[in-house]
């Protein structure tokens, strides 16, 4: 069991890492975000149904979990809307850096959504977060409109991770992702029609544009989306959110070597990065030696503490 949240840990960082290059693609496609949006969850859901097929797995749910998703997909919509945008009214780094924000609300709402008590050290890291997320925030007041799309996502990003959480223990990763994508396609084509966004120039991308998007729905939607939602049957969504705080140091340094000067902050940015990796580090090390202690219990009396 250890061995497993081991692995999903490892796992996890790998998503993690590629999430940090999905915001440097953001930045280089050269169309709106909520277009972004849309042909990213149409591609992303397009591979998953290959892969489904292939599989043979059933796309067979009952109603109230398909209503459930589609709810989600609404909230995984509007989490990437104001992610991409975001990005475009700021840059890669600002965006990132706000969604440190994630562990400090999963610390507060995950003990809501499963029932259970809240871990203080939960709390401290997510304090010590937004102290570093401070010094960031400081020092670059002329990016504040793009903290505040941030926030908004990763605010619904905390949510729709927390429902997730809940759905992938009785359902398959890759099938809740498939009608996840679909509802976020399908919300975002009612917005494109009453606002007449669909027109001939909407479907014609240049060929840099094209080979991006595929990238972005492919390894950085359809694998690594999926991938995030299987790791929660091993790991908890604080632990999840906690971690992928550490996109903003895997997509800072990816944008600072690929976009270049744009992407150059002040000292006490980096500082304040530095803070937010730290943080994770010793969640990973509590995390692992609390398992540990849940392993020794087991071996000594045939039984788990459910505390």
């Amino acid at each position: 069991m250890q061995n497993d949240k081991l692995k999903s840990y490892i796992n996890l960082h790998l998503i993690v890492f590629i999430w940090g290059f999905t915001a440097v693609l953001g930045a280089l496609i050269t169309i709106t975000a909520d277009a972004i949006v849309w042909y990213r969850m149409l591609l992303a859901a397009g591979f998953l149904f290959v892969f489904i097929l292939f599989k043979k797995k059933t796309f067979r749910i009952p109603l109230k979990s398909f209503l459930t998703l589609t709810f989600v997909g609404f909230l995984i919509a509007m989490h990437w809307v104001t992610f991409f945008h975001a990005i475009h009214v700021s840059n890669v780094s600002i965006t990132l850096s706000v969604f440190s924000l994630g562990a400090f609300f999963a610390s507060i709402l995950e003990p809501l959504f499963y029932g259970r008590k809240v871990l203080w050290y939960e709390v401290f890291f997510g304090l010590i977060i937004i102290a570093g997320l401070g010094m960031i925030m400081q020092v670059e007041v002329n990016y504040l409109n793009g903290m505040l799309y941030a926030l908004i996502s990763i605010i619904l990003g905390v949510l729709f991770t927390l429902m997730n959480g809940k759905l992938i223990q009785n359902h398959d990763a890759t099938v809740i992702s498939f009608y996840e994508f679909i509802a976020g396609v399908f919300f975002i084509s009612i917005y494109f029609v009453f606002q007449n966004k669909f027109t001939a120039d909407f479907f014609i991308l240049s060929f840099n544009n094209w080979i991006l998007m595929l990238i972005l729905a492919s390894i950085c939607t359809a694998y690594a989306f999926t991938a995030s939602v299987k790791v929660m049957k091993k790991l908890s969504p604080y632990t999840v959110m906690l971690t992928t705080n550490l996109e903003p140091v895997y997509g800072i340094v990816l944008a600072y070597f690929i976009i270049g000067g744009k992407e150059k902050m002040s000292f006490s940015f980096y500082v304040g990065a530095v803070i937010i990796i730290i943080t994770v580090i010793l969640n990973g090390i509590i995390k692992h030696k609390a398992g540990k202690k849940v392993l020794a219990i087991v071996d000594d009396t045939g039984t788990t503490d459910a505390s």
